[in-house]
């Protein structure tokens, strides 16, 4: 098992930067791929960034490349995202997870998750 706890969340204004991050316990935090997702109310939870279990294989949406950047630190047993320029679209709830592999972009190939943190971009 691995517990996720996210945080970091908040209300910003566009062209603002958020630093989200989220706290693993549990089983040995390096052996999982760790990725963000985000979902806004009455939409699909969609895929924003992945890491590989060391940090050297990230990947991005569309959306958010260039923009995002997903680090952790598997001393600390965290994983980072730092979001640039926010958008009002951006607004959502940022959610966690751990995977097997940073290949996987559905939320359905992770199995461990967050409870999610509120992000807010206003214009």
């Amino acid at each position: 098992q691995v517990q996720l706890v996210e945080s970091g969340g908040g209300s910003v204004q566009a062209g603002d930067s958020l630093r989200l991050s989220c706290t693993a316990s549990g089983r040995s935090f390096s052996d999982y791929a760790m990725a963000w997702f985000r979902q806004a109310p009455g939409k699909e939870r969609e895929f924003v960034s992945v890491s590989n279990f060391n940090g050297k294989t990230t990947y991005y949406s569309e959306s958010v490349k260039g923009r995002f950047t997903i680090s952790r630190d598997n001393v600390k047993n965290m994983v980072f995202l730092k979001m640039n320029d926010l958008k009002p679209e951006d607004t959502e709830v940022y959610y966690c997870a751990a995977g097997v592999s940073s290949g996987n972009f559905g939320p359905e190939e992770y199995d461990y998750w967050g409870q999610g943190t509120q992000v807010t971009v206003s214009s």
